[in-house]
């Protein structure tokens, strides 16, 4: 007999009509590397597994959820522009019951939720996308003030993990001083060896949020390279499954 999904609920103080859920890799039918619960119809599973893993996560929620084809940019749309699976990374509703969910295996999901439970969205931040400013993007999209957003941070693969070199290096810190306590340097290997550095994508994240003024930021605990158990990785296994987040309003 299947097990039922392992669901991660937020641990976070959003209204109570805003509803969320992180899946991880168990309580799904797919085998090998993608055992078992991957949702990602764009990797090399087969397709009927994909399905039936969908089925099952949708046990859980309200509608379908408003799937993405995830370009680690940074495009935002509404429900209405998400209905034909765009390419974007982030998707907001004002809507009761319509699900925004986005897939990652090491890069950042990111949940909002305004105080007042009126809007939702979910965000895929991945380095480039972080960089290149789409959770500033996202807050855009809500009509109140920053102050008044909750974040929640997602699975994502560590900072003791997250090996990256000088590109990743300056793409955050040209722009942003403070963004070099983020980054851990790693010895060069050997005589003109490159700069590496351990990168904290958590922590990128709350610096760029509280630059604009959210403070009610919340997760950012777990580590997806690590916990493979339960998590997804790409950057560890290369080929592997995906997993949802996934935020509604509740009617």
């Amino acid at each position: 007999m299947l097990k039922a999904p392992l669901l991660i609920e937020p641990d976070w103080p959003a209204p109570a009509n805003v509803k969320a859920l992180q899946t991880t890799r168990l309580g799904g039918v797919s085998l090998g590397s993608y055992e078992s619960l991957n949702l990602g119809g764009h990797v090399a599973d087969d397709e009927l597994h994909v399905e039936q893993n969908r089925r099952r996560l949708a046990e859980h929620l309200p509608s379908l959820p408003l799937w993405l084809r995830q370009v680690h940019g940074t495009a935002v749309v509404n429900e209405l522009q998400a209905q034909n699976q765009p390419e974007a990374d982030g998707a907001y509703t004002k809507e009761m019951n319509q699900v925004c969910a986005v897939m990652t295996a090491d890069c950042l999901p990111v949940l909002f939720c305004n105080e007042s439970g009126t809007q939702v969205a979910a965000v895929h931040a991945g380095w480039r996308g972080l960089a290149a400013g789409i959770l500033e993007k996202s807050l855009n999209t809500f009509d109140c003030k920053n102050e008044a957003i909750l974040v929640w941070l997602g699975p994502a693969i560590g900072p003791n993990a997250f090996e990256v070199g000088l590109p990743v290096y300056d793409a955050f810190c040209q722009g942003q001083a403070e963004a070099i306590h983020c980054f851990k340097k790693l010895k060069s290997e050997g005589v003109g060896g490159e700069d590496k550095w351990h990168a904290d994508l958590y922590s990128l994240a709350k610096l760029r949020l509280k630059r604009v003024g959210v403070q009610k930021i919340y997760g950012g605990e777990e580590c997806t390279f690590t916990n493979e158990e339960h998590f997804f990785s790409y950057r560890r296994d290369g080929e592997t499954g995906r997993m949802a987040t996934c935020i509604w309003l509740q009617k």
